[in-house]
């Protein structure tokens, strides 16, 4: 029997539970942000076969993943441009 508060039906379809796969793989992010958008991704997908619009469900992860590959691109460009602490200097 599904708990619709707890443990609702589509979080729970296979052999593991959905926040338990999520919350594995959020806690090596970065920072908060990127953490939260690979939450919405892994979210969506992850129960978009349990649902009614799969498709609709799909086009959200894609929304939230675009907008981490841009704040993934957008680090990689700013730490690009700051100096590697490792690097030594031309004198």
């Amino acid at each position: 029997m599904s708990d619709p508060v707890n443990h609702p039906a589509h979080y729970t379809q296979g052999k593991y539970e959905a926040i338990d796969v999520i919350e594995d793989a959020v806690a090596r992010a970065p920072d908060p942000v990127r953490g939260a958008l690979q939450w919405q991704v892994l979210k969506y997908t992850l129960r978009m076969w349990d649902k009614y619009a799969p498709l609709e469900d799909a086009k959200k992860a894609r929304w939230y993943l675009d907008r981490l590959i841009h704040k993934l691109e957008s680090n990689r460009e700013e730490s690009t441009n700051r100096p590697n602490p490792y690097v030594p200097r031309d004198r």
